[in-house]
């Protein structure tokens, strides 16, 4: 096999890293990976028309400092890539942090990752009189999908209803209907078809009211979008070696599987459904800079981190993500900086939500490595103090100022 070509690392500058030179440097490296200039993160204003469907009262655009975390290696559905993560944040350390577990992947042949299972769920509620009212109305249920179908055909071309599952709780049905949404998340879609069907099923059956959004998922974490799955869901996995491990992190594979061990006893006695541990750090930071809605990092940061040692003494390091709602297509996506991050990713338009999400998996293990580690080793406090640039009595590269 030929070795794939070792891509630029990013360009730094001791002293002061956030000088226009150096800045424009970085700015080069993205657009030669986005085989393309990128105006909006060079700082030309968006057009308030682009923001027209997005916003209501518009007054302008926030600006969130973009940095690049890599280079990241990954082998995805579409084949294997090496690429430079924009992320947005005005968390210090956090984009240093995910660079050097990028280079921990890198150093394991780079991760692997997968959409598993894709399905947008929607769980209109109905309220009957009685129970038997409510089982009739299961019943009713069981036989209406392919009516259902073509209810969901007549407003999309993208879309497509998966099933149709009722459940009852007393005397209330929660219908669960799941969509493929083509690389939109697709949310605004779902909604309209679940209002369609329910309405239909209300109808038929008598119900004495209805709830579109009955068992309300929409962005809030739940032990359901842990176990059934929401979105896309996404399993990523590397072998890190030890001798990389431990001179790029000053920690053992045994150091990692034990403090993973620890971090779970305390997930269970907290009973969350995060069993990442800073998931939501890199989600919420490419969400934003990438033009996806980052609320949805409530159900998106939901997983599960797996530390374990291998035969070989090394460490073998997966993370699954069976929530992430994101998209390529729609909303705030193909706008501005948004459109020119996802650019970068080689992820813009149609064909490409699910590489998108895989890379986000892979980013994800990568920064929950890079954390555990500095735990391990003590050093999470330390990073945070010295990154601290924005603070009085440092100098511009984050060190102490004489």
């Amino acid at each position: 096999m030929t070795p794939r070509p070792t891509p630029p690392r990013i360009p730094r500058e001791r002293g002061d890293d956030h000088n226009p030179s150096i800045v424009a440097r970085r700015l080069a490296l993205c657009e030669g990976a986005a085989g393309g200039a990128l105006p909006y993160l060079a700082g030309q204003s968006v057009e308030p028309a682009a923001a027209r469907g997005n916003i209501e009262n518009l007054i302008g655009f926030a600006q969130v400092p973009v940095g690049i975390a890599g280079p990241m290696s990954v082998d995805t559905s579409s084949g294997e890539r090496t690429v430079y993560v924009p992320m947005a944040t005005t968390e210090g350390a956090m984009v240093a942090s995910y660079s050097r577990g990028m280079r921990l992947l890198g150093e394991g042949g780079g991760a692997w990752a997968r959409v598993t299972r894709e399905g947008l769920s929607q769980h209109p509620m109905l309220e009957y009189a009685d129970v038997p009212g409510a089982l009739a109305a299961a019943d009713v249920a069981r036989t209406s999908l392919a009516a259902w179908r073509e209810v969901v055909q007549g407003i999309t071309s993208h879309g497509e209803l998966i099933s149709a599952d009722p459940e009852i709780l007393g005397r209330r049905l929660v219908l669960r209907l799941i969509f493929t949404t083509g690389d939109a998340i697709g949310i605004n879609m779902a909604a309209h078809a679940a209002d369609l069907i329910s309405q239909d099923l209300a109808e038929r059956t008598r119900a004495r009211a209805r709830y579109v959004h009955g068992q309300d998922v929409e962005k809030r974490a739940n032990a359901r979008a842990l176990v059934e799955g929401r979105g896309r869901s996404v399993v990523a996995q590397v072998v890190v070696p030890r001798k990389a491990l431990q001179d790029v992190a000053r920690v053992t594979p045994e150091d990692m599987v034990a403090v993973a061990r620890a971090y779970a006893t305390g997930y269970a006695q907290l009973g969350t459904q995060n069993w990442t541990v800073q998931a939501a750090n890199g989600l919420s930071a490419i969400l934003v800079a990438c033009g996806q809605d980052v609320a949805y990092v409530t159900e998106s940061a939901t997983g599960l981190l797996d530390l374990d040692l291998t035969d070989d003494g090394d460490l073998f390091a997966s993370v699954t993500l069976p929530s992430l709602l994101v998209g390529t297509v729609g909303g705030g996506s193909g706008q501005g900086t948004a459109h020119e991050c996802l650019s970068i990713l080689g992820c813009v338009g149609d064909g490409q939500a699910n590489t998108f999400a895989e890379i986000l998996g892979a980013a994800v293990l990568a920064g929950d490595l890079s954390l555990m580690a500095a735990f391990c080793a003590h050093e999470f406090v330390e990073a945070h103090e010295r990154l601290g640039r924005n603070r009085p009595g440092r100098d511009r590269d984050g060190s102490p100022s004489a």
